[in-house]
């Protein structure tokens, strides 16, 4: 690795796929689609090595569809596949973008797809090439917030920037029905379970926690806002260890 490789940031982008949605219903609305492309593309230009994580809220939630009658962990396997759409999606703008872009699946699918592998993810992530990971963990029940945290370790990126639709920030109860509701411009990890501020899920807190790695919970469809958010600018809540706080 080269001196210049070894100084440039690594970071993960988490997104909403309910953003893909354009904020509501279902599908890909491709102006929101190609409108985060070039944000991102506008990042990896200036040097930062990106992955991303995406969700399938826009096409299934497995926990959601559980409450209908429909198998838990079916319903899981369905709201993977959503994410691959949602990530082909991005690939595609990435790439008009002029940005070479890997897709990598937790479930094999090799005609549209890479197999998740962390050392070849690197490499892609060396060469400037942006990797999105699709299909979740691969198995039901573990969310994409988890699996946001779990890839971030694995590719050693500094920061998980957890990007949200319709919130800029942690707040300490929901901003949408309480105007008193007070944000958080940080938080120790430690406060969001004391407090059950559900963020993200309990386990994807709880990996961050254990192993120091920072989360950034920002609005996502602000426009500039994942360059603010790679520049480490005062935007959304830090949530990090106490030996980070300090």
């Amino acid at each position: 690795m080269t001196a210049e490789e070894s100084s440039r940031r690594r970071v993960l982008l988490k997104l909403s796929g309910e953003a893909f949605a354009g904020g509501g219903g279902l599908g890909v609305d491709p102006d929101v689609v190609h409108a985060i492309a070039r944000e991102i593309a506008t990042v990896v230009r200036g040097g930062t090595e990106v992955a991303v994580v995406i969700g399938g809220g826009n096409f299934f939630r497995g926990a959601e569809l559980q409450l209908r009658g429909m198998d838990r962990a079916r319903s899981d396997y369905m709201g993977m596949l959503g994410t691959v759409m949602n990530s082909l999606a991005l690939q595609d703008f990435l790439n008009k973008e002029g940005i070479e872009t890997r897709v990598q699946t937790a479930i094999t699918m090799g005609q549209v797809a890479e197999p998740y592998l962390p050392l070849r993810a690197i490499r892609h992530l060396e060469k400037g090439r942006v990797v999105i990971f699709g299909a979740g963990m691969g198995m039901p029940y573990f969310s994409t917030d988890t699996t946001a945290v779990q890839r971030a370790l694995e590719i050693h990126a500094e920061v998980l920037l957890m990007g949200k639709n319709g919130v800029d920030g942690v707040y300490d109860s929901d901003p949408r029905t309480n105007p008193d509701a007070v944000k958080f411009d940080t938080l120790e990890y430690s406060e969001v379970i004391a407090r059950d501020l559900r963020i993200a899920d309990l386990t994807a807190i709880t990996l961050c926690k254990d192993n120091n790695l920072p989360m950034l919970v920002f609005e996502l469809l602000a426009e500039g806002n994942i360059a603010r958010a790679v520049r480490s600018e005062k935007i959304g809540t830090l949530i990090s260890g106490e030996s980070a706080q300090h």
